[in-house]
């Protein structure tokens, strides 16, 4: 099938826009209709311009005997990725409120998550165990990812830890002062990371509390990155910088972490309907009319 084809195959398509602080998801029921995105579909629905726009775009599946729903994530720039926290908390809010339920569990790529409902409307996601070893995250070869032999820009020795996806995070005097533009993409495909990795940079603002910004593998500057606080409150844990529980505060707002005993981490947020739409015609990404 033809780029055009695809792109077609979108219009009439009910979606949902929706955040988790500003992390923004264009979010399409398939569970009826089967839809399987291309790259260049999935970049075009993200173009804020000619598209939608979002930082990923969600496609949610059948589910199983053990999940009520599969999630399928692409990024901005159309590549398919295994987890996203933020998206995770969206898609449970809509399969909790569908069934009236207050937990579900839905399959990505990445495993199995349990999310549940919470107080004032948030949600709390068990995103598992963080991935810890050098083959988990993964790296090009054996590494100390507790302080990592890299360094950009004047800063190095980033923790390394995966959430179901790649982050390597830096501890910084000053997150604000950060070029995260100019860095985050040195650092992303850096060869270290032969699946490129996400980039958070942090300071401790108290004991329990981190500020964090991120650039995102395959997308950019976020708003809000779920896997990427869950990473960067396990990586301040394991510093000694912080406790196992931290609230993470990012551009859009926080999120609050818990790295259990047992070594599973707890996200939880807000999941926000921002709008319902019908796709119409969408133009390639970088295409004039």
């Amino acid at each position: 099938m033809s780029t055009h084809d695809d792109l077609c195959a979108l219009a009439g398509r009910r979606f949902r826009k929706m955040h988790g602080l500003g992390n923004d998801f264009v979010v399409i029921d398939a569970r009826a209709e089967p839809l399987t995105l291309s790259p260049a579909a999935a970049a075009a629905l993200a173009d804020r311009r000619s598209g939608v726009g979002c930082d990923q775009a969600i496609v949610i599946e059948p589910g199983d005997g053990e999940a009520a729903a599969f999630m399928r994530i692409y990024n901005a720039d159309g590549s398919e990725v295994s987890a996203c926290g933020n998206a995770t908390r969206c898609v449970a809010r809509l399969l909790m409120e569908e069934a009236g339920t207050a937990e579900t569990t839905l399959r990505t790529r990445a495993g199995l998550i349990r999310a549940f409902a919470g107080k004032d409307g948030l949600i709390t996601a068990d995103m598992g165990p963080a991935g810890l070893d050098w083959r988990a995250i993964p790296l090009a070869e054996a590494h100390d990812t507790l302080a990592l032999p890299l360094a950009a820009g004047g800063y190095g020795e980033p923790v390394a830890v995966s959430m179901g996806n790649p982050h390597a995070v830096f501890f910084v005097h000053d997150a604000e002062a950060v070029a995260l533009s100019a860095i985050g993409p040195v650092i992303e495909v850096h060869p270290m990371f032969p699946e490129k990795t996400n980039v958070e940079f942090a300071h401790l603002i108290a004991p329990d509390r981190i500020r964090m910004r991120v650039w995102e593998r395959g997308t950019g500057i976020t708003r809000a990155c779920g896997t990427g606080a869950c990473a960067t409150a396990v990586a301040a844990a394991r510093r000694g910088l912080a406790g196992r529980a931290s609230e993470v505060v990012l551009d859009g707002g926080s999120l609050f972490v818990e790295w259990t005993e047992d070594g599973r981490v707890l996200m939880t947020g807000p999941a926000t309907l921002a709008f319902t739409g019908t796709l119409g015609e969408i133009l390639p990404a970088g295409k004039p009319a």
